[in-house]
């Protein structure tokens, strides 16, 4: 089911709705900062599962997350007074950050390394369903595993259907994904270059 949302101003009432299928255990479409994602509850396991199975992504492969905040970042993430600085100067933007996870983090999302990937996306919509939720959601872009990423929600529902219970129509994105940078020795560490300006990562 295609759901309108206001990109700009989302409105309460539609974010409630995604919030509580969210909480029902399902797996949505959303758009980001950067291209449309899928996700889930960071605590639904099953529908984790969900989204391996639909995109075909190899279950080595943990799945990164969104959070609201950066002091929400800090409850599943260990972040260090330097850590902090970079993540305040360049959130919210399409930056992906790998950090050491907490004890609250979901085991399904951890890395052998017991690290994880935390975004705050520069996107009012993934701010206020979490928000909305009370905890984090699963952020994977909404394309089948090594096929170009998806930015018309119309094309998700096609490619996608009833596997997903929400497609939220945010408007046309871009195509892109975000960077990913390794911060858990505290020096900034590009991983994958995507959108955003990484000029001040070491490669």
């Amino acid at each position: 089911m295609i759901l309108p949302i206001h990109p700009d101003h989302p409105q309460p009432h539609q974010i409630s709705r995604v919030a509580q299928c969210l909480r029902d255990g399902g797996v949505i479409a959303y758009p980001t900062d950067t291209t449309y994602g899928i996700g889930c509850s960071i605590f639904n396991k099953k529908g984790i599962e969900r989204i391996y199975r639909m995109k075909g992504r190899e279950r080595i492969k943990p799945f990164s997350f969104i959070c609201s905040s950066v002091s929400e970042v800090a409850q599943y993430a260990r972040v260090s007074n330097v850590a902090f600085k970079y993540l305040k100067r360049y959130l919210p933007g399409p930056f992906t950050f790998v950090l050491n996870a907490t004890r609250d983090v979901p085991d399904l999302l951890l890395t052998r390394q017991k690290t994880v990937g935390i975004r705050i996306p520069d996107n009012r919509i993934c701010i206020d369903l979490v928000l909305a939720l009370g905890n984090p959601i699963i952020t994977t872009s909404a394309n089948l595993s090594g096929e170009d990423p998806v930015g018309d929600p119309l094309v998700i529902e096609n490619t996608f259907g009833n596997q997903l219970d929400i497609v939220i129509d945010g408007d046309i994105l871009m195509t892109d994904v975000s960077s990913v940078i390794n911060l858990v020795n505290d020096v900034p560490e590009l991983l994958r270059a995507g959108l955003g300006d990484v000029s001040w990562c070491t490669r």
